[in-house]
């Protein structure tokens, strides 16, 4: 029995999604939201059956379901994407972004359509985008306030080719986690650090180890909703306009209660006592500007002016 839309009901359509995050999670509550705009616009013809906390399986797990047709959706990283879409790597380079403002710009211009687009020759369909804020560093023992402050420290990071090489640019020693095991590696010293956003450092509670939050902002790192490009394909032209609907309001929802969340989060860590600290960034931005320039004459250089000239 297909676990992506089956139809209990000949009519209705039940699409299953199955994602690795905990249901207090901003992006679960906007799929939560996506399920009720998707009934309303159907007039309860299209259901959503969502699977949080890794049920069925790993991230790359749930896109090889995508890729056969037994998972209607998942949520991912950008940065693991690069893997089937080479042009994703652009959001693990860091400080491409100027703020929220230029990030969401980008995201909903033609080039973000495209780089969604991109990912349809590996029976992927890309939805939208969820924010998932910026990604700080954290760490165990000493504040980082300047990139030499990273130098000889263990950071992990997302299992990205390019996400190692900008952490390597900033001065730390790229080390790629799984986020399962992150907690532990931290606690035991595999690794000195990490980085991510608020809601995430908070939630996972890598703050009650990692006790120093420098909010220094190096990426900004979507997540992606992807739909099965074989269960797409089996939708009428009708149910896509219905879900396309659905997750534009869901991104709109899901972006208000990010904003709520990272105050929040960064309200609570410095209740538990956690130091966070506010560097200047232009060492920052200096330290990286060789990583910019490395790309120039290829396709993602060619990607990186476009999008600082947005």
């Amino acid at each position: 029995m297909s676990c992506s839309s089956e139809e209990v009901d000949p009519d209705i359509t039940v699409l299953r999604i199955g994602h690795s995050l905990d249901t207090q999670h901003s992006v679960h509550k906007a799929m939560e939201y996506l399920g009720e705009r998707l009934a309303y616009y159907s007039n309860g013809t299209m259901n959503v059956v969502i699977y949080p906390n890794s049920q069925l399986g790993t991230e790359r797990e749930m896109i090889e379901l995508l890729q056969i047709g037994s998972l209607a959706m998942t949520k991912v990283s950008a940065s693991p994407l690069e893997g089937f879409a080479p042009e994703m790597k652009i959001f693990s380079i860091p400080y491409l972004f100027r703020d929220s403002e230029h990030f969401w710009r980008v995201l909903n211009s033609d080039l973000g359509s495209a780089l969604l687009t991109g990912i349809e020759d590996y029976r992927l369909k890309g939805l939208g985008y969820y924010d998932a804020g910026s990604r700080s560093f954290y760490t165990n023992d000493k504040p980082i306030r300047q990139p030499s402050d990273l130098s000889g420290l263990k950071i992990r990071v997302l299992n990205s080719p390019t996400a190692v090489a900008s952490v390597r640019a900033l001065g730390g020693a790229a080390t790629p986690v799984s986020w399962g095991e992150l907690y532990t590696a931290l606690q035991q010293g595999v690794v000195d650090g990490a980085e991510n956003n608020p809601p995430s450092y908070y939630l996972s509670r890598h703050y009650e180890i990692s006790r120093y939050y420098s909010l220094d902002e190096h990426t900004s790192v979507p997540d992606v909703m992807l739909a099965s490009l074989p269960v797409w394909n089996r939708l009428t032209d009708t149910q896509k306009e219905w879900l396309t609907k659905a997750m534009a309001d869901s991104v709109q929802y899901q972006r208000q209660l990010w904003k709520t969340s990272t105050i929040e989060s960064l309200a609570k860590v410095k209740a538990e006592g956690v130091s966070v600290i506010y560097p200047d960034k232009a060492p920052f931005l200096e330290a990286v500007k060789p990583l910019h320039e490395s790309f120039n004459g290829t396709p993602i250089g060619g990607l990186i002016q476009d999008i600082k000239g947005m």
